[in-house]
Parts: structure tokens; C-alpha cells; sequence
């Protein structure tokens, strides 16, 4: 069966990242877009990169960044995944050749900014996987759910959810979705950049439960 991996993202103090971790956490998101009240260097990015223990994969989050400033995050992390948050292309995402997901903001089904999911796939198609978040002026995560059900059953890639989880509905989230991996920020947080170490407990121990009970509806 299908264990839905968790990624917990905008970390600025290393005891967040051992906590995250010692939760469950499969992905730790470090923020490099300068306008977030989240962001790091790329030097305070690899300080908390060097608390991950193995298997934890370090995320490095950009929007619209300059291909000098995506070269500095992946001096500073060499390991990274690469998440572009931005108006970024397909060859914008491609540039560093590194393995990266392509966030994708969901407007309301009818509005002006509705995404075709199938096409944006396609465009994108050499992404790991399409992180949805809900549509928010501006840019970055906005801590707001979007419906659901503008989710195609038959997208082309790996879909990570995002968008407004919390302890409180991950598990609905993985239950209705059944996505590759969740995405949390705010949804843990005392603060902005400041986790909260039960939360992050329960939200991890949440997405277990969903997974359990889809493994004893397939037995």
C-alpha cells in the first residue's frame, strides 16, 4: 500500500527541523524567496540542512528567482529538490538540471485563474511531481484551502497537496485525494517560521491514520 509522504516547509530554527524529523517528516521545505516572512539564506539554509538526518530529503523553495540565486541555494544545499512557486517555465525549471516539483495555484473553478491540471502536467512533465496550493494574490503559500474537486482523477504526475492543512483535515485531505504527498506550513505553526512541535506530531500521525484506514478498506 501507498504511504503518503509529508513535507513540512518554511523552517528558520534548527530545533524545528530535529522536531519536524523526529515526527515523520519525509521532506523539510527551506524558503529562499526574500519577500516571505519565512525566508533564509542560502547560508542559514545549509545550517539547517546539516541537521537532517539520512533519508530526509531538504527542499529549497523558490519564486521567480534568478538563475544566479538558484545556483547559490544549490551550492549551499547540493542535495536539494527544487520546488519553483513563481511564474517559472518548463526550461526555467529545467535550467539547474535537478530533480524539482512545480507548485500550481488553483483558482476557483469559472474564475480567471481556474488551471487546466491536465495541461499544466503536460507543460510540466518532467517535474517529480505538481504541488497544488491554493490561488492567493501574490505569491508563496497563502495557508488557504482550495476545493478539492478541481483535482483530476487521471493527473500525469505525482500530486502533492497543499493548501490550508492542518491536523484537523489532512486526513480528510488524503482520504478525498489520495495524493502522493501532503504539504503543510502554517497549518503547524506557533508563528510564522516558528513550528510547533505537537502540531507537527499530530499532523504526521493524522496522514498516518488516513493511510491506515484506505490499507483496511483494500483488505
Amino acid at each position: 500500500m501507498h504511504r503518503t509522504r509529508i513535507k513540512i516547509c518554511g523552517f528558520t530554527r534548527e530545533a524545528d527541523v530535529e522536531a519536524a524529523c523526529a515526527a515523520g517528516a519525509d521532506a523539510i521545505g527551506l524558503n529562499l524567496y526574500l519577500k516571505s516572512a519565512r525566508a533564509v539564506t542560502p547560508a542559514r539554509a545549509r545550517e539547517l540542512a546539516a541537521c537532517m538526518p539520512p533519508f530526509v530529503t531538504p527542499v529549497l523553495l523558490f519564486v521567480n528567482a534568478t538563475p544566479a540565486e538558484v545556483a547559490a541555494g544549490i551550492e549551499a544545499v547540493p542535495h536539494a529538490v527544487l520546488q519553483f512557486h513563481g511564474d517559472e517555465s518548463p526550461a526555467d525549471c529545467e535550467a539547474a538540471s535537478r530533480p524539482y516539483l512545480r507548485a500550481v495555484r488553483m483558482g476557483p473553478r469559472g474564475s480567471a485563474h481556474e488551471v487546466d491540471l491536465l495541461d499544466c502536467a503536460a507543460r510540466y512533465a518532467s517535474a517529480q511531481a505538481l504541488l497544488l496550493d491554493a490561488f492567493v494574490e501574490g505569491f508563496g503559500g497563502g495557508g488557504k484551502v482550495f476545493d478539492w474537486s478541481l483535482i483530476p482523477r487521471n493527473v500525469p504526475a505525482p500530486v502533492v497537496l497543499s493548501g490550508g492543512l492542518s491536523p484537523a483535515n489532512v486526513t480528510d485531505g488524503v482520504l478525498t485525494v489520495r495524493p502522493w504527498a501532503v504539504d503543510v506550513s502554517s497549518g503547524v505553526e506557533q508563528a510564522k517560521g516558528i513550528k510547533d512541535a505537537g502540531l507537527m506530531r499530530r499532523f504526521c500521525q493524522a496522514v498516518r491514520d488516513a493511510d491506515d484506514r484506505i490499507a483496511e478498506a483494500a483488505s
